[in-house]
Formats: C-alpha cells, structure tokens, sequence
C-alpha cells in the first residue's frame, strides 16, 4: 500500500486522445508522465489515495482473471460499506463506482498466473488532476472519493485497516477452498 507522488499513467490500452493536454504541460503542473505494462488506459495517482498493489498466485484461485478482477472490486466494496458509501459495480466498467462516478480504479497485469499492480482508492484526492484526463479513457463518468462522499475528511491512512479487512473477508475463504 502507497501514496504516490502525482503521476499519470498510461496503461496497455493507452488511448493518446484521453490525455487532454500536450505532455509538456503535466511537466509543468508537476505530474509525472509514465508508461506501465498494466492494463486499461490512462489514469492518475496523487497524495490522498491508497494505492495497492496486491501479489496472488491466481493460479490457486482457479486462473480465473474475470473473478480476479470481480474480487478486487468486492474488496473496495467491502472497505467502503461500513463507512456508508455504497460502492458497486458497472457491467462494462471495471473499478468500484459510487453512483455514475468512479471512487477506485484496478489496473492489472498477470504473468505466469501471478498479479501485479493493482487498484487505486480516492479517499481525499485533489480532483483538478483528473479533470486534465479522460480517466481510464471512460468518458461521460466522473470520479469521486470517499471524502467526498461523506463529506468530511478520509485520509490514506483511514482507509489502510478497512482495505485489509476487505482482503481478508473477500480472499481468506479462497484460499481455503483450493488448498
């Protein structure tokens, strides 16, 4: 789990027309521009998200990538909840969204069935990033954060405890089912 300094960026599905600005002007806002072997399109990460990068051998999950992905969600899902935000899923968008607005992105990679990258929750974004992108190259869907949501201040810390949890209800009965 991380917080990143400002960087956008530009997974395997990179779409140069999401990038709203020329490449110059990130340099001068401070945002790092990179290119990533995850999946998806572009997006950002800053101070006030939780950034996780989980490592599973999908392959004693069952090789199964759709219910990988189906399960990252329901961690976010499960981490939120508690708090009173109601994350859920769209059918042809990958993430957690509250509403039409996206509260975590998930970008993966899996090599010889083990994950990498991962997922990126809002808990107290400064939103005029984003606002210089197509996030996740989704156009017409905003983006949210749990702060936002509740109205009052949730930091990357606050959200640390809640995710682990989240991981263990989602992938501790897993486990168990293909040892």
């Amino acid at each position: 789990m991380v917080e990143h300094d400002p960087v956008l960026t530009l997974g395997a599905d990179f779409h140069m027309e999401n990038l709203l600005h020329p490449l110059e002007f990130y340099e001068e806002q401070g945002i790092a521009v990179i290119t990533t072997d995850r999946g998806g399109d572009v997006t950002y990460h800053g101070p006030g998200q939780l950034v996780i990068y989980p490592i599973f051998d999908i392959a004693l999950l069952g090789k199964d990538l759709h219910k990988w992905m189906r399960n990252l969600e329901q961690v976010v899902i499960e981490a939120i909840g508690p708090f009173g935000v109601e994350g859920a899923r769209l059918p042809v968008n990958s993430g957690v969204w509250v509403g039409e607005n996206k509260i975590c992105a998930i970008g993966i990679k899996i090599r010889r069935w083990v994950s990498m990258h991962g997922l990126a929750l809002n808990c107290n974004v400064d939103f005029a990033p984003f606002e210089t992108i197509v996030p996740c190259g989704v156009r017409g869907h905003g983006v949210t954060s749990i702060s936002r949501e509740l109205n009052r201040e949730f930091s990357f810390e606050d959200a640390k405890e809640p995710i682990i949890r989240g991981f263990r209800t989602v992938f501790d009965p897993l486990v168990g089912e293909f040892n």
